[in-house]
């Protein structure tokens, strides 16, 4: 009897569907920080592997500032920007080099300096990775 209930249970476990998927996850997002000055923006840390990103970027001018990355075939805008707040970007980034560019609508006595991120190969995937959504 305990051999047959054995057998029912490796021939249950055995059945289901053949072309179950089990693709990597993508990389776990990593997480840039930057700000928008009267000189410069700066993004830190500017060098990292491809995949999934999210950009928060603080404003700290005196004008609302439009936010611009840019490269390898993407464009990306988020704003008007208010003074003293911030905006964040989620995009998946291939290699390549890429500027995050502010702006205003109004003339500005200078040009704001953009600034560069170096997307390297892609990172590993986050299928090992613990309490992950």
């Amino acid at each position: 009897m305990t051999a047959a209930v054995f057998a029912a249970g490796v021939i249950v476990v055995g059945c289901g569907e053949e072309d179950f998927a089990n693709n990597p996850r993508p990389p776990v997002p990593v997480e840039l920080t930057g700000v928008i000055q009267d000189d410069a923006v700066t993004i830190s840390p500017a060098r990292i592997g491809a995949g999934p990103v999210v950009i928060t970027i603080s404003n700290q001018t005196r004008r609302d500032m439009t936010i611009t990355l840019e490269g390898s075939s993407i464009q990306t805008r988020a704003g008007p920007v208010p003074p003293l707040d911030t905006a964040t970007i989620q995009r998946t980034l291939r290699p390549g080099l890429y500027e995050v560019r502010a702006g205003s609508d109004v003339a500005l006595p200078r040009e704001i300096r953009p600034a560069e991120l170096e997307i390297g190969r892609e990172r590993r995937s986050s299928s090992d990775e613990l309490l992950l959504p």
